[in-house]
């Protein structure tokens, strides 16, 4: 064995234990030595013995396992307080135990490996557990990007420090020196004083994308402007509302002046106690209704920005129209039901659109259901031989299933996107088909307009999102950085932003201008498949398919609080109008209410601080009946609208 032998088993040595100021004065010192004489090992059968054993083991499969297996059991046996902090180092270890048993073409070993120690990781990580068992080659780790990503990206780990030096001890103390360089080389360990964290379930502690938590927490320190459009429509009813409010105080004020003077008189008079009791109730009653009317109108005390895109310019006719309407009409904002409640859209497999007129439907009782492709209810007339007409406009154009429908503000216009990779814009009034566009390369999931309208977003199976503008068939942004589908799309309230959920388990926040990141909120456990965005534009809410909902704070982008009580996908979400309440729709077959003010109020930081896992409980569950529900939307009245089920009023 050569020198040039020595010199390399010595780094690996000194690689493996972890010794990185070792191993860099190691090899100034070969640097420096160069010209000395060779060692001769053969004087030294302790280091000749030593050397062997690397050369021997460094290629060995069953190292690997016999080394995991063995991590395993000391974990499990750890103590109660500090063996949730160990069990978090076991996942990322075991998936790089079985890609380095890949690279280095033992293909029966990481195949045996996989599969015995597999379902300890099956109930957090089945979706990623089932791309890694698709990794069958070491070609297969350089094309497949999620594979990839996993070996050039470390793992952030939060651990206290008596855990992390329990594992180091352990690790080097057995000598287990594979485990100990995939540690380094893979997991970055973010360590903190003090004890174990108390939530064992912090959806932050183990943080596994393609970029690290620090890139991420240097995106979320970019500015972002969360207030509502200055001088829209809604900003000048709010004006009109408040001139109407001051007149009310004043109304208000003299009524409380004629109480106490009455409230005078009666005690000067010698009446009976029980009228002065009641004057105070009245007056106590008054006076808390003072109160809470500000606090319920949160949207008048967003601050307000300006447009960075350039918005359609409305007649002047038709937007006194409009602010006359918005008084009086039942105002919506989503992707199935049009903005005044005349007009709903839903999407089938069979590539058609349907729009009902909710005027020639009529009045209905009970819980009734709007009927789907596969139904034959009374209320849906066929156009048959007898020239019955249908009481659905049909739209026909698509090629695959349609997944998305959302209306215009006005009415006049729905979108729907399908599988066939187009979206396709309709006009409600003429019936007909006025543009397709085309840049999608695999089937688009979600399509949204914008609270403008004129520009709508898109989300795609091809892991991009796209901003379009009604009279350009090409897009004009393309947001790209999610690591797989992105399942669903949101406008921000201002216009300025949208917000993307994603299968990668994350939800973003783009600049529509710039068509940058400015914010990734990191949480969930599985797929994003709604979001809803505050009034004021200040929180968003996301829902994944386990059932688990979350509020974030668009400024800090962390979790304000988990809404738990679904047990199913949550297909739907929205904000009442003043955004004091949230709505969402599952396919448990209910409809949760969530007092959504006194969430805000509680921050991740205080939860840790109380040491106390508080989560938000349903304000009030809504059953429909064995009826899924995937489209929810107040109205200006607070009216909740479910596709499927018969307005309720809350």
């Amino acid at each position: 064995m050569d020198e040039e032998q020595v010199v390399k088993f010595v780094e690996t040595y000194l690689k493996k234990k972890g010794f990185k100021q070792a191993e860099l004065a190691f090899q100034d010192e070969v640097q420096h030595n160069s010209n000395a004489n060779s060692v001769d090992i053969h004087s030294d059968p302790d280091l000749s013995l030593l050397l062997l054993s690397l050369s021997q083991s460094e290629d060995t499969p069953a190292r690997y396992n016999d080394e995991y297996s063995k991590l395993r059991s000391w974990t499990h046996s750890s103590l109660d307080l500090y063996k949730p902090e160990l069990l978090r180092v076991l996942y990322p270890v075991f998936v790089h135990c079985y890609m380095d048993l890949v690279a280095k073409g033992h293909m029966q070993e990481a195949r045996t490996f996989f599969n015995s120690f597999r379902e300890d990781h099956e109930m957090m990580h089945l979706r990623d557990l089932q791309k890694l068992e698709g990794v069958l080659s070491p070609s297969h780790l350089e094309e497949m990007e999620f594979a990839h990503t996993l070996r050039q990206s470390k793992v952030n780990i939060k651990i206290c420090q008596y855990s992390n030096e329990l594992l180091m001890q352990y690790l080097r103390n057995t000598k287990s020196t594979m485990m100990l360089g995939i540690v380094n080389d893979h997991i970055n360990f973010q360590v903190s004083p003090g004890q174990p964290s108390l939530i064992s379930d912090d959806a932050e502690v183990v943080t596994l994308i393609g970029s690290s938590q620090d890139a991420a927490n240097q995106i979320n320190k970019k500015e972002i402007h969360w207030g509502l459009l200055e001088d829209s429509l809604e900003e000048r009813l709010e004006n009109a509302g408040a001139l109407l409010s001051d007149s009310e105080k004043t109304e208000g004020e003299a009524k409380e002046g004629d109480l106490d003077e009455t409230k005078r008189r009666s005690i000067e008079g010698g009446k009976q106690g029980a009228s002065v009791k009641k004057l105070k109730k009245d007056k106590a009653a008054s006076a808390t209704a003072k109160v809470v009317r500000p606090e319920t109108n949160t949207g008048s005390m967003a601050p307000r920005v300006k447009s960075e895109l350039p918005l359609p310019v409305i007649p002047t006719e038709v937007e006194q129209s409009i602010v006359e309407d918005l008084r009086n009409r039942v105002h919506l904002n989503c992707s199935s039901i049009s903005h005044d409640g005349s007009l709903v859209a839903g999407g089938f497999s069979d590539s058609s659109l349907k729009v009902w007129d909710m005027a020639k439907l009529g009045q209905q009782s009970g819980n009734s259901v709007l009927q789907g492709e596969n139904d034959t209810a009374p209320s849906e007339h066929v156009l048959g031989p007898n020239g019955v007409k249908r009481s659905y406009s049909l739209f026909q154009g698509h090629s695959g299933p349609v997944y998305s429908a959302t209306f215009s503000p006005l009415g006049d216009f729905v979108l729907s996107s399908s599988a066939d990779t187009t979206i396709r814009l309709w006009s409600t009034k003429l019936n007909a088909n006025l543009v397709c566009y085309k840049g999608h390369n695999y089937p688009v999931w979600d399509v949204q307009f914008s609270p403008v309208g004129h520009y709508f977003a898109s989300a795609s199976h091809d892991r991009t999102a796209r901003i379009w503008s009604m009279d350009r068939i090409q897009p004009l942004r393309i947001m790209a950085g999610h690591l797989s589908d992105v399942d669903c799309v949101q406008w921000h309230a201002n216009c300025n932003y949208i917000a993307t959920g994603s299968s990668d388990k994350t939800v973003r926040l783009w600049d529509v201008q710039s068509g940058e990141c400015v914010r990734i909120f990191i949480g969930h456990r599985s797929m994003i498949l709604s979001l809803a965005m505050s009034p004021d534009g200040r929180y968003m809410a996301s829902a994944d398919e386990d059932g688990t909902i979350m509020m974030w704070d668009l400024s800090s982008g962390r979790c304000v609080l988990p809404l738990m009580g679904h047990n199913s996908c949550v297909w739907t979400l929205a904000f009442s109008c003043e955004g004091s309440m949230l709505a969402s729709g599952s396919a448990d077959c209910t409809v949760k209410l969530w007092d959504v003010t006194t969430s805000a109020k509680v921050t991740m930081t205080e939860e840790s601080k109380s040491g106390s896992a508080n989560r938000l409980r349903s304000l009030k569950t809504l059953p429909t009946k064995s009826t899924p529900v995937y489209t929810l939307r107040f109205s200006r009245r607070n009216l909740l609208f479910a596709a499927g089920v018969l307005s309720k009023s809350v």
